[in-house]
């Protein structure tokens, strides 16, 4: 009994250090083919959400376009900004800008064809997103999207901003 507490213990500490987090060093491009390093990241000292997505994956569009509606709202209320990760493979990279560009969407969006900043972060499946306070430090972390679920990411970035 003890020793099944202590291994409780010992993981809840190791999950809640592993969100506290500084982002993994690795080199992305954005859509123009500029390289971009992922531990430069930043928000001028406010939280961002950084979205892995790809072109084909419908719940990872749905989610993006849900942000996209309220994104304006979202900046001017907490200054969040969004980076969207695609992970596309390179012979699918050609077929990012279109669709961000038929989507309108208005994030930074950088390009992980190989998956090494997927794989850095422990990403097993998309969507998946995690929130980045002011000081750099993953904070939150999520899989999957359901309708509305934009809504408790825009609550976390509060709760970071009113601290």
């Amino acid at each position: 009994m003890k020793k099944s507490i202590l291994l409780s213990i010992v993981a809840l500490a190791l999950s809640v250090s592993s969100l506290q987090a500084q982002l993994p060093a690795v080199t992305l491009k954005t859509l123009n083919g500029s390289e971009v390093r992922t531990d430069t990241l930043s928000n001028n000292g406010k939280p961002f959400i950084i979205d892995f997505f790809a072109t084909w994956c419908k719940p990872c569009n749905r989610e993006l376009d849900a942000i996209s509606e309220v994104y304006e709202e979202w900046q001017e209320e907490t200054g969040v900004k969004i980076i969207a990760i695609s992970i596309d493979q390179a012979q699918n990279i050609n077929k990012v800008k279109p669709l961000v560009n038929n989507h309108g969407w208005e994030y930074e969006v950088l390009l992980d064809p190989n998956g090494d900043f997927k794989r850095a972060l422990g990403c097993q499946m998309i969507p998946y997103t995690i929130i980045v306070n002011g000081m750099g430090e993953i904070v939150y972390k999520h899989n999957g999207y359901t309708d509305g679920a934009e809504a408790e990411l825009i609550e976390k970035v509060r709760a970071l901003i009113k601290k």
